[in-house]
């Protein structure tokens, strides 16, 4: 039961300190960190390990959330089609939604990602 008991402290606790980090982001332009924490309370030490406690927190609750990313072997013989156009160009093309796409090698990762992103969100 103690625990338990913990665990709830904790995630209180993280609660109230992620409310003063939000007032703390949102206080007014002209001042600065030091002099907030001045006014309520709180070291600017314990202001800034508060707030790596919170980020870290809200890491491992995201990282529950999101999916494991799944290695899919794809067959060396489909990475050697030729393009409908005749080129041979060696990569591998996905249809999907009613686009294709013809990856090789060299495709940047992240413009793979962004296009992957679009095409899941048409509908």
């Amino acid at each position: 039961m103690s625990s338990e008991t913990s665990m709830v402290a904790a995630s209180v606790r993280l609660q109230e300190w992620a409310a003063q980090i939000k007032e703390c982001q949102s206080r007014p332009s002209g001042m600065s960190v030091a002099s907030w924490c001045a006014d309520n309370g709180i070291t600017k030490a314990n202001y800034y390990y508060r707030l790596r406690q919170v980020r870290k927190a809200c890491l491992e609750h995201i990282q529950k959330e999101i999916p494991t990313q799944q290695i899919v072997p794809v067959e060396p013989g489909l990475l050697q089609q030729e393009h409908k156009d005749g080129i041979g160009q060696p990569g591998l093309s996905i249809s999907a939604k009613g686009f294709s796409v013809h990856i090789t090698e060299s495709t940047p990762m992240t413009l793979l990602a962004a296009v992957l992103e679009v095409i899941q969100d048409v509908e």
